[in-house]
């Protein structure tokens, strides 16, 4: 009994002690996986979990296990748009139903399923417009990337390095794209697969000939400084008349856009000068395929010119 105090005194130190170490562990995890997670979300494998809160996460589970959903999720995460893929559904689901609601109402409930039809087509074509865009935008930042790497290789660092400097060096899309292939490499990827994935995710010709030449000069070594100097040259060259040619196409694709427009406002002086035209034109199966096979046909003049400006580099 005499040494109680003394017992005491070293259990609760002990247990002092062991209350250290355990919130000194615990901190030192959260750290770990707080890294973890900031890295597997910048390789995009986990949604972010930071900036604004998710809405409608309970359909977004369910949406991602079915094949519509995993498209859709797939064509996001190259649009670099910060939406989750049931936000997308709902959104474009919403603005079907006012597109149906504003066109039903200006001219015909006919042409109001004419226009959601139109729309769940355009909701397709605007994701495939976006990673068009977010690859123009990355094609435009490649003579800079090409001149980052080759000075990062010439300094005598490594590539995996010269591609992590490059990442933090560049603006998005490239500094993000970049920064998800060191990601990738961190994890243990190979620089194979990583480039890879990068391009697949902005498809173009540009960019295939840059990581075919980061490929080979891993694989088999060689001047990889040299290659990348003259791929610089040639890549600016090309930015240049990528940029010509657009100027020169721009008319060309304005009329694309003004030719159903023009539809649209025939129908609108004809509905203004006898109220109701619409409404009697689409109240018969003849009118109603007449308005569909004029529907058809410019659509036909908008995909017809939009192809025939389009230019291969």
């Amino acid at each position: 009994m005499d040494n109680l105090p003394l017992l005491t005194l070293g259990g609760t130190l002990l247990a002092g002690l062991l209350a250290v170490v355990g919130v000194h562990s615990y901190a030192a995890g959260r750290a770990q996986q707080k890294a973890l997670v900031a890295r597997m979300t910048r390789a995009g494998h986990v949604p972010a979990a930071g900036g604004r809160r998710r809405r409608f996460a309970g359909l977004d589970r369910r949406l991602r296990t079915t094949k519509p959903g995993r498209r859709i999720e797939r064509k996001l995460a190259v649009t670099g748009l910060d939406v989750t893929p049931a936000e997308y559904v709902v959104y474009a689901l919403a603005t079907l139903l006012a597109l149906y609601l504003t066109v039903a109402a200006v001219f015909a409930p006919f042409f109001g399923v004419l226009a959601a039809l139109a729309g769940l087509w355009g909701a397709d074509a605007f994701l495939n417009w976006q990673r068009q865009r977010r690859t123009e935008a990355f094609i435009n930042q490649l003579p800079e990337l090409t001149r980052v790497l080759a000075n990062a290789t010439q300094a005598g660092l490594a590539l995996r390095t010269a591609i992590a400097m490059a990442a933090d060096e560049l603006d998005d899309p490239a500094g993000e794209e970049l920064r998800k292939v060191a990601d990738q490499l961190a994890v243990g990827h190979s620089l194979d697969d990583a480039l890879g994935d990068l391009a697949d995710r902005l498809p173009s010709r540009e960019l295939v000939v840059l990581v075919t030449t980061l490929v080979l000069s891993n694989r088999a070594g060689g001047q990889v400084v040299s290659s990348l100097r003259n791929l610089t040259g040639t890549l600016d060259e090309r930015k240049e008349t990528r940029r010509e040619v657009t100027t020169l196409l721009s008319q060309v694709k304005v009329t694309a856009f003004a030719l159903p427009l023009l539809g649209l406002g025939f129908l609108l002086m004809i509905n203004g000068m006898n109220p109701g035209a619409l409404d009697k034109m689409t109240g018969s199966f003849v009118g109603q395929v007449g308005s569909v096979i004029a529907f058809a046909l410019y659509t036909a003049g908008f995909v017809i010119i939009r192809r025939l400006s389009r230019v291969r580099f």
